[in-house]
C-alpha cells in the first residue's frame, strides 16, 4: 500500500533547489543537488523531499543532507484548507532554543511559491527509524512491534515526555501569540474547534457532507468541557503520535510534523496520542489480528504524564471524541485524494471513508474507551 501525495514531476527539482539554495548560502555557491527519495511511509497530509547538497567551501567539499517541507499543491487535494508553514517554522524554530527536545533545526524557508510552485522549507535530516502509518505498525512485521515490552514502554515513555516538555514552555501564550491569529473565539479551544468546523466545511464540496461528523459536532458543543477549556493554554503538538517521531535504540531523536501546532489545553495533545494510537489497534483487530493493545493505555500515558510535570488531567472522553472528528476530517479529505488519483472509486456515503467509524460512534453514544486498552468496538 502506497499513498499518492503529489503530482510533481521530481525530475525538475535538483536544478530548482541547486539555484535557489545559491541565493542562501553564504558567498552565493551553486551546490550539487541530488533529490534522494520523498519519504511516503508515514504522514498523509504533507509533501516531503529528502535532499542532499554538496558545496566547496575553503577547497573542501562538503554535503548537506535536508528535508525539505513543502506546502500541496491545490491540484493534489490537500488535507488542510490552509497551510501555515510559517507557524510550523517559527514553532521548531522556538522549541528548539527553548527546550532540550530533539527538534531538526530549521534553516531557510522560501515563501513565495517561485520555485517549487508552493512555499517551502529547509530543516536537517536527521537518521532514524519511524514506526510505520503505511501499514500501521499495529499490523506487525516492523521493529516496533516486534521488539520486547520494556523498549517498547521505554519509548512510550520518552514520547510522552515530549509533550510534557512542551506543555511546560512558561508563557506559551504569550511566546506562541502568533498561533491564535485571526481564529475566531474566545479561548484557546474555541478557536481550534472553530478551526476544525471550517476544516470539515471545506472538505464537503469534494466529497459530501458527513452524518457522523454532523452529530459529532452537536456532541462536542452539547457536552463543552468547561474545566479544561478554563485552564492556561499550553503549547501543543497537535499530532502528537508515534508516527511523527524518528527514533534511535527507542529513543526520539526528531519530533516532526507540526501541521497541526496550536494553543490550546494540554488534554488535547495527551488524547490524541492515545486515540491515533486506538484507530490503528482499531483497524488491526477488524483484520483478525492481535495489533499492540497494552500500548498507550490511558492509565499508562495519564501516570507518565502526571509523574513528569505534577499536573493532574481530568476525564478525557471529550477530547477523545474531538480527536475521532479531527480524524474524520483527515479521512475525508485523504479519501478525496484517493479518489482523485484513481486509487479508490468514490463511496456510496461518506461515512464509509472512516476506519475508525464504529470508535466515534461509541464516543458520541457516551461510552467510555480506551482506559483499559479494551476500546476496540466492532
Amino acid at each position: 500500500m502506497k499513498l499518492q501525495r503529489t503530482s510533481r514531476d521530481a525530475s525538475t527539482l535538483p536544478d530548482r533547489l541547486a539555484a535557489w539554495l545559491s541565493t542562501v548560502l553564504p558567498g552565493g555557491v551553486v551546490p550539487d543537488v541530488v533529490v534522494d527519495s520523498g519519504i511516503d511511509s508515514n504522514g498523509m497530509s504533507s509533501e516531503t523531499i529528502v535532499l542532499a547538497a554538496t558545496w566547496e567551501t575553503d577547497g573542501e567539499k562538503t554535503t548537506h543532507r535536508y528535508v525539505a517541507r513543502v506546502t500541496p499543491a491545490a491540484e493534489d487535494i490537500p488535507v488542510f484548507p490552509t497551510y501555515r508553514l510559517d507557524h510550523q517554522f517559527e514553532v521548531m524554530r522556538l522549541v528548539g532554543a527553548l527546550t532540550d527536545i530533539p527538534v531538526p533545526q530549521v534553516h531557510w524557508m522560501e515563501p513565495t511559491g517561485d520555485v517549487l510552485g508552493t512555499p517551502f522549507f529547509l530543516m536537517d535530516h536527521v537518521e532514524g527509524l519511524v514506526p510505520p502509518d503505511v501499514m500501521p505498525y499495529t499490523f506487525g512485521d516492523n521493529w516496533f512491534h516486534d521488539a520486547d515490552v520494556e523498549r517498547q514502554r521505554r519509548l512510550q515513555d520518552a514520547t510522552v515526555e515530549i509533550l510534557a516538555g512542551l506543555h511546560s514552555i512558561p508563557n506559551a501564550s504569550e511566546t506562541f501569540a502568533f498561533l491564535g491569529e485571526g481564529g475566531g473565539g474566545d479561548t484557546a479551544l474555541r478557536r481550534n474547534v472553530n478551526w476544525c468546523k471550517s476544516w470539515y466545511e471545506f472538505a464537503v464540496p469534494g466529497i459530501g457532507r458527513s452524518p457522523l461528523l454532523d452529530r459529532a459536532f452537536e456532541w462536542l458543543d452539547d457536552n463543552w468541557p468547561t474545566t479544561a477549556d478554563s485552564a492556561d493554554p499550553v503549547l501543543l503538538w497537535g499530532d502528537a503520535r508515534f508516527g511523527n517521531t524518528l527514533y534511535r535504540d527507542f529513543e526520539p531523536v526528531a519530533v516532526l510534523d507540526w501541521e497541526m501546532t496550536a494553543l490550546g489545553p494540554r488534554e488535547l495533545d495527551l488524547a490524541w496520542m492515545i486515540f491515533s494510537h486506538r484507530v490503528f489497534q482499531h483497524i488491526t483487530t477488524l483484520m483478525g489480528l492481535s495489533g499492540m493493545p497494552d500500548v498507550l493505555r490511558e492509565e499508562d500515558v495519564v501516570a507518565t504524564y502526571t509523574e513528569l510535570t505534577g499536573v493532574e488531567v481530568g476525564d478525557l472522553s471529550w477530547f477523545y471524541a474531538y480527536a475521532a472528528v479531527i480524524w474524520g476530517c483527515v479521512f475525508m479529505r485523504t479519501g478525496a485524494r484517493q479518489v482523485h488519483f484513481g486509487e479508490i472509486e468514490m463511496p456510496d456515503e461518506v461515512d464509509g471513508l472512516f476506519h475508525h467509524r464504529a470508535l466515534l460512534e461509541e464516543l458520541i453514544a457516551g461510552n467510555a474507551l480506551f482506559s483499559t486498552g479494551e476500546g476496540d468496538a466492532k
